[in-house]
């Protein structure tokens, strides 16, 4: 579905982001490669943030337009993450996204295994915010978008780090919507069952944990959602790009699933 629906469905808002600048993390595979690809089409100056820097360059490549730019980023060093944007100049849109912890029952865990998914979550985000908002500020708007999970709202077994880690990303992230300048919102995206590699681990962690097959367990989820099928990467990317666009100012403080309908809450 990808190619196509990058090509066909979304040319209608191509250009609609003319003259922002996108600093988007993660951006070298699934979720944030296609919001990169996706924010790129509609006029963004892309800096597409990642380790990888072989990956990175590959994006480089495939987007859309030109002036786009990569850093090679480790997000638990967050010495390096606050001295690589100082010097970025104006950053209109903010995407925090970060790879998940592994999965396993939560009283598996140590203390220790909390620290480097909360550094590269929650405490980047927060550095990579402050040192962004004055410039978003002094421009007179800013989109700030943190891709999180359906586990904010109804926690998934087998991953609990990872729902506890998302808990308090949608928290820290609600209460910064009332505290941000005015011109600028902070909203939420919960992706579901979604065609990533890091959905393909978490099958295989769960296969070798129950014994079920991996088809077997990728069927299960399909079952589950009322779409019946896997969302596309680029599916959410432009739920992300429709909360970036100066008409949805008005939407604020929110948590928008992207999960085929499969969360039962409302």
């Amino acid at each position: 579905m990808g190619k196509n629906l990058l090509e066909s469905d979304f040319p209608f808002a191509e250009g609609i982001l003319n003259g922002k600048t996108a600093l988007v993390c993660g951006a070298s595979k699934g979720i944030g490669r296609a919001t990169a690809l996706v924010l790129a089409r509609a006029g963004c100056r892309i800096i597409a943030c990642a380790r990888s820097v072989e990956d990175l360059e590959s994006l480089m490549i495939e987007m859309h337009g030109s002036g786009h730019e990569y850093l090679a980023l480790d997000m638990e060093s967050l010495e390096s993450i606050s001295s690589s944007v100082s010097d970025l100049g104006t950053v209109d849109i903010l995407v925090n996204n970060s790879g998940g912890p592994p999965g396993g029952p939560l009283l598996g865990n140590t203390v220790q295994d909390f620290e480097g998914p909360f550094t590269r979550h929650l405490h980047a985000s927060h550095i990579l915010t402050k040192e962004l908002v004055p410039g978003m500020e002094k421009s007179g708007s800013g989109r700030i978008v943190n891709i999180i999970s359906t586990s904010v709202r109804e926690p998934i077994d087998n991953i609990g780090l990872s729902n506890t880690l998302r808990g308090a990303m949608a928290s820290w992230s609600k209460s910064l919507s009332r505290e941000l300048p005015a011109c600028i919102t902070i909203n939420n995206i919960l992706p579901g069952f979604t065609d990533t590699d890091r959905l393909g681990s978490l099958a295989n962690s769960i296969s070798s944990k129950t014994g079920i097959g991996i088809e077997e367990v990728q069927k299960n989820w399909i079952n589950s959602v009322p779409i019946e099928r896997l969302i596309d990467p680029l599916e959410t990317a432009i739920a992300v790009a429709w909360l970036c666009l100066p008409s949805s100012g008005a939407v604020r403080g929110v948590s928008l699933a992207v999960d085929g309908g499969r969360m039962r809450s409302i």
